[in-house]
């Protein structure tokens, strides 16, 4: 098989070379780059260059989120001493007092029993007989309710 070495190329036609070059034909070609000189390689080989170090990767802070947990708090008539869920707060809850369905029921069963002038209203005037609204009493913001039926 012939070589490039062994005749002329001619122009425009192609030339294959019998082999590819050689690592340092090819690395130290350019005439900027100077082939290594003996006994540098291995010591050249070994060490790494400090900007080839890649750092340690960064992970990212954990975001670390407190859940407090509070019991489910039974409303009833009467003011209760809870922790309020708006304002995060020890309080004592404030008490509103509201119409429900056991004072209209009320009212319908007295006029049906012939209390119709008036009589009938008296269930909307008795705290035992309506609903109770629970208000923080911090920051006046609704924090349950007390339904009678």
């Amino acid at each position: 098989m012939q070589t490039t070495k062994d005749y002329q190329a001619i122009p425009g036609q192609y030339v294959v070379p019998s082999a590819p070059p050689s690592y340092e034909e090819a690395t130290y070609s350019h005439p900027q780059y100077p082939p290594p000189q003996p006994g540098m390689e291995a010591k050249h080989m070994n060490t790494a260059a400090p900007y080839m170090i890649q750092p340690m990767p960064v992970h990212p802070p954990v975001a670390v989120q407190t859940v407090y947990v509070q019991q489910p708090v039974a409303f009833l008539d009467r003011p209760i001493q809870m922790c309020c869920p708006f304002c995060n707060r020890l309080t004592t809850t404030r008490l509103q007092y509201t119409s429900g369905a056991l004072a209209w029921l009320s009212c319908g069963g007295l006029c049906l029993l012939g209390c119709g002038l008036g009589c009938c209203l008296i269930p909307f005037c008795i705290d035992s007989l309506r609903d109770v609204d629970h208000y923080c009493s911090n920051c006046h913001k609704l924090v349950g309710s007390y339904k009678r039926i």
